[in-house]
């Protein structure tokens, strides 16, 4: 993924969370309100912090992207990010030819000139992620004294993100009415 600079501490450490992974989990709701998750290889984090992917034009997807969550996780590092926001839909055909890869031929064999070929902008709002920065080998001594303990030690940093967005692009929650 290409990651340009970013505009803010919190955007900064967004992109260093994310930075080398390679596949996120996006999760929708689909027509009848039920969560649909589908995996998607992001192309580029834009100075604004938002993630950009490929996405085909027909997909159910593109009608349900008013509220959505982006999973990545990386085991290896045992760091795991959690993004809430909103996408977009993009046409700009440049901007689909300057993301282009080989890696996605087999979704759009016609190329960067596929008619269905479009892109998904997911602009945050919130970012909640956990990262123990260590060696798994710390990380089981860290279990395990946890374990003994009975409360969690040095365990990594959980943490979240907020304001992620142009405050005009915010999403604001509205309270749950029970």
């Amino acid at each position: 993924m290409k990651t340009e600079t970013q505009t803010t501490p919190e955007l900064s450490r967004l992109a260093e969370l994310v930075g080398g992974m390679s596949v996120a989990m996006l999760t929708t709701e689909d027509g009848h309100g039920g969560l649909v998750s589908q995996p998607m290889a992001p192309l580029e984090l834009d100075a604004s912090g938002a993630l950009w992917f490929f996405t085909d034009l027909r997909s159910e997807k593109v009608e349900h992207l008013k509220r959505v969550n982006l999973s990545f996780s990386d085991e290896g590092r045992a760091t795991y990010v959690s993004i809430s926001g909103h996408g977009e839909i993009h046409d700009d055909r440049q901007r689909v030819e300057d993301l282009w890869t080989a890696f996605a031929r087999p979704w759009f064999p016609d190329g960067a000139e596929s008619t269905h070929l479009g892109l998904l902008k997911i602009v945050p709002h919130t970012a909640e992620f956990w990262d123990a920065p260590h060696s798994k080998m710390v990380r089981m001594f860290a279990m395990a004294a946890s374990v003994v303990a009975g409360k969690p030690i040095a365990l990594g940093e959980h943490d979240s993100l907020h304001h992620l967005s142009e405050p005009e692009l915010r999403y604001v929650q509205t309270p749950m009415v029970q």
